[in-house]
């Protein structure tokens, strides 16, 4: 209670000393303290660079998110699952994959990466809770490897956060059972047409549904400052956020059927761990007075992570149990510089851009240990990684006639690894370089404003974990991706849009380093195809409905039929909802479907589906705000995360392989209210 009454004492005294907002004036520069209502009936169909992205504006405007979960899931079609208490990274679905914690998902903020690369528990690791929700502007987002400024990562495709310039000063509050509580503040020191500054930070504590508490503390804080002139922007961030919690972990089912122990137990409830990040980013715009513009940012970041987990039990060290423990220490600085220009070849305009950049990161005692309850009891493997990446990318948007645009790319990425192998006998710190050539086509056809047809075209990739690199001499250290999408953005009246595609994604051999065992496993050519659709309507005023639905084949292409099944991929999703907003009052009630999918490579396990229904309301009233929100309106059982699992626990006779899973939130519910000054 010391620190939540820290916080608020804080943020009341911080307001007192900040000066007064100014009044809204025509040149825009001024945010209002509540999201302004964006309609459908606003978008139109001609091209957009992201028409998704203009879509999730009108979401977002409607249903604004409250965690960072609902910020991934702004995503249609992305699904994510937790497993090991409310801190670690999420586990992501999107297009067929598997994404683990965001292996083939790029994910940035403002510029900066989220994944890490080489990461302790997986590659492409993406822990988004320093991001508050409250400071999102908008979501950035697409999917497949069409965007040429999107290297590493993203095959399924990319989610690109764009924070706020401008915040009001408001204090918050949200109380739920199983012993969640969030506080929140942001203060706006200065809000004028050429300067803004805010300071944002929330205090969260949970004790979970499980049987042991999981004591989830975590601390966010982020302060913006962003200056205007003439023709350009600055700004500089400075955020942190820090966490710790327990874990339940994943349980088979057969402890469950047996009574051994019950739906929200646990066999090890020591593991869990805590991971905290610290950033500092320097972004800034310029619009030249031919009508140029350039975009630069810089980044330093300092991250820390240690996990705990026990996934087989009794399997490998049956006096002990098989608790690992994942730990690292890194320094991530990055950034880029791109251009673009719009010129004129008769009668038609055409725009080119390019950009360059690099990223560097330096992980400090990357970790695998054996532990027994938190105690380290030896020591798997432990080293230092070096990894960069420079990367160049350039594009033209060439107009042929009236209705059509073709926009031919292409990224050209450099990258290095090298790992210093600290448990060997002799000191090696071997490197590999490697180059990457990504290309791409879009084409884009425009018969009139209430539709669009797009093809897409194009090469991209995921590097392997530096680790990895090492033990296969380099090779196979950036698989490729080759992929297309044929779809269309459809809008016969105002109020209704429809979005469609049909996507192929094709996968080389690659290698993977397991984190969690410290080894390498193939994985052999892979295809994947499936059909998005996405439908937005406000079928009566104020009243807003959303329905995305995806289909998804994923198969391996040299195994035979029967045993090529892809473990884990989702099948068919459907995120579907209906909210009521008309600015003071808001409601609505939203359902999520995944459909059952294989747990193993020949369909013998099925990780079961679920269909799981929220709902939420708010009132704001002078400038106050009460919400009240209930995640799984009908307590449905589920289960959030699936894996078959060779495991070995009390009263086994021998190893066994089934589903562990981590059952998914019950029914509960949370009330909030907020004052904006």
């Amino acid at each position: 209670m010391r620190r939540i009454t820290l916080l608020l004492t804080l943020g009341s005294a911080l307001f007192a000393w900040a000066s007064p907002h100014e009044d809204t004036d025509s040149s825009g520069y001024y945010m209002p303290d509540t999201v302004h209502r964006i309609r459908l009936s606003d978008l139109n169909v001609v091209y957009h660079r992201n028409h998704l992205t203009e879509m999730n504006k009108v979401d977002l405007s409607v249903n604004p998110v409250r965690s960072s979960q609902e910020l991934l899931r702004t995503v249609p079609g992305l699904f994510i699952a937790q497993h090991a208490g409310g801190g670690k990274a999420e586990q992501m679905f999107l297009r067929g994959f598997d994404l683990d914690h965001g292996t083939d998902i790029n994910i940035s903020v403002d510029g900066m990466p989220v994944n890490m690369v080489s990461h302790a528990h997986g590659q492409g690791y993406a822990d988004l809770h320093f991001l508050m929700p409250e400071v999102v502007d908008f979501v950035d987002f697409n999917k497949g490897l069409y965007d040429m400024t999107k290297g590493d990562l993203a095959t399924a495709g990319y989610v690109a956060f764009k924070t706020r310039d401008r915040m009001p000063s408001e204090v918050g509050v949200e109380l739920g059972m199983h012993g969640y509580q969030r506080y929140r503040t942001s203060v706006s020191f200065l809000n004028n047409r050429k300067e803004s500054l805010y300071l944002a930070g929330a205090f969260l504590s949970d004790n979970g549904f499980f049987d042991s508490p999981q004591h989830f503390k975590r601390i966010n804080a982020m302060t913006k400052f962003t200056h205007w002139g003439e023709n350009n922007r600055f700004s500089v961030i400075l955020s942190h956020f820090n966490s710790s919690w327990d874990a339940s972990g994943q349980i088979p089912e057969r402890a469950v059927d047996n009574g051994d122990i019950g739906w929200f137990g646990s066999l090890d409830a020591s593991e869990g761990g805590n991971t905290s990040r610290t950033n500092v980013q320097f972004l800034y715009h310029l619009l030249m007075n031919s009508g140029a513009s350039v975009n630069a940012d810089f980044y330093v970041s300092y991250y820390t992570f240690n996990l705990f987990s026990d996934f087989t039990f009794q399997l490998n060290d049956p006096e002990n149990w098989d608790e690992i423990n994942q730990r690292e220490k890194r320094l991530v600085t990055g950034g880029h510089t791109d251009f673009t220009h719009h010129f004129h070849l008769g009668d038609m305009t055409w725009k080119w851009s390019c950009g360059v950049g690099f990223r560097y990161d330096r992980v400090m005692d990357i970790a695998l240990y054996h532990a027994r309850q938190r105690e380290i009891i030896g020591t798997y493997s432990l080293g230092d990684i070096d990894q960069s990446n420079m990367f160049g990318y350039a594009g033209l948007e060439i107009p042929l006639g009236d209705k059509v645009t073709v926009n031919p790319a292409v990224r050209l990425d450099w990258f290095t690894f090298a790992y210093a192998d600290k448990t060997a006998e002799k000191y090696t710190n071997p490197g590999v370089n490697q180059a990457f050539v990504s290309p791409k086509l879009n084409i884009v056809y425009t018969p009139d404003e209430s539709l669009q047809f797009y093809l897409k075209g194009g090469r991209g990739f995921h590097t392997n974990d530096a680790r990895v690199v090492v033990v296969r001499d380099g090779k196979n250290v950036i698989p490729e991706s080759w992929g297309a999408d044929l779809g269309m953005h459809w809008k016969p009246v105002a109020p209704l849009l429809v979005n469609a595609a049909m996507w192929y994604l094709y996968q080389n051999q690659e290698f993977v380093y397991v984190g969690d065992e410290a080894i390498v496993e193939p994985s052999g050519k892979s295809r994947r195809l499936g059909l998005d659709i996405g439908v937005r309507f406000e079928f009566l005023k104020d009243f807003y409905l959303q329905a995305d639905y995806t289909y998804s084949f994923a198969r391996m292409i040299d195994e035979p039929s029967g045993s090529n099944y892809i473990p884990l991929a989702p099948t068919s999703t459907f995120l579907g909802g209906v909210t009521y907003n008309n600015n003071r009052v808001s409601a609505g009630i939203h359902c999520r479907w995944l459909a059952n999918r294989p747990a193993d490579e020949d369909y013998s396990l099925t990780a079961r589906g679920y269909f799981v229904t929220d709902v939420n309301a708010s009132y704001k009233w002078k400038g106050f705000t009460f919400s009240v929100a209930i995640e799984n309106l009908f307590n449905c059982k589920w289960r959030e995360a699936q894996f078959a699992t060779e495991t070995f626990i009390p009263g086994d006779k021998d190893p066994i392989t089934d589903i562990c899973f981590t059952p998914g939130t019950p029914f509960a519910l949370r009330g909030g209210i907020a004052y904006t000054f």
